[in-house]
């Protein structure tokens, strides 16, 4: 394994991780300034994280770890680091508010953003070492990498099976 250079090394990367996922958040926070009072807002932030979400994975694989562009099971993984993110920073928020309930708002954006930047460390981690490992062999189990795989292609998946849609068409 050759050694890391100033442009592969895990601190390069970290910079093109916080400038691709920076940018396409600011992206994100831009759109739904746009359509958020146009549609519920619960619906317009699911649907510009899970397209964040995408456009993200594929920036990372790309430009942040210089693997090229992701598949369905990345893209799966890389929704499982943001689902845990979540987690994280929800866990951290519902825990201040229940340790300091009058805690006030500076101080619950100074947690927040604490948990965020941890969730992120973390995020950059996975990404890194199981996700987008190095030689394009991730190190994601290969169970769930199939199953993330199936869950990806649900959609592609048509009522008659491509092999018998000749002879359906043919008439016998």
């Amino acid at each position: 394994m050759a050694a890391p250079t100033a442009r592969s090394g895990p601190v390069a990367a970290f910079v093109r991780f916080v400038i691709c996922g920076g940018g396409v958040t600011l992206l994100a926070s831009g759109i739904l300034l746009l359509v958020g009072h146009r549609v519920p807002f619960a619906l317009a932030n699911a649907v510009v994280t899970v397209a964040s979400t995408v456009l993200a994975t594929e920036l990372h694989g790309r430009f942040t770890f210089g693997r090229g562009g992701a598949g369905w099971s990345d893209h799966a993984a890389s929704g499982l680091t943001v689902a845990l993110s979540y987690a994280f920073t929800t866990g951290a928020m519902l825990a201040f508010d229940g340790l300091h309930p009058g805690g006030g708002a500076l101080l619950r954006q100074g947690v927040y953003l604490g948990a965020s930047g941890l969730a992120g460390i973390a995020r950059f981690l996975l990404l890194r070492h199981v996700v987008f490992a190095a030689g394009g062999t991730s190190r994601f189990p290969e169970r769930l990498r199939r199953g993330a795989a199936r869950m990806g292609n649900a959609g592609r998946r048509t009522a008659v099976p491509y092999t018998s849609a000749p002879r359906l068409l043919q008439g016998s």
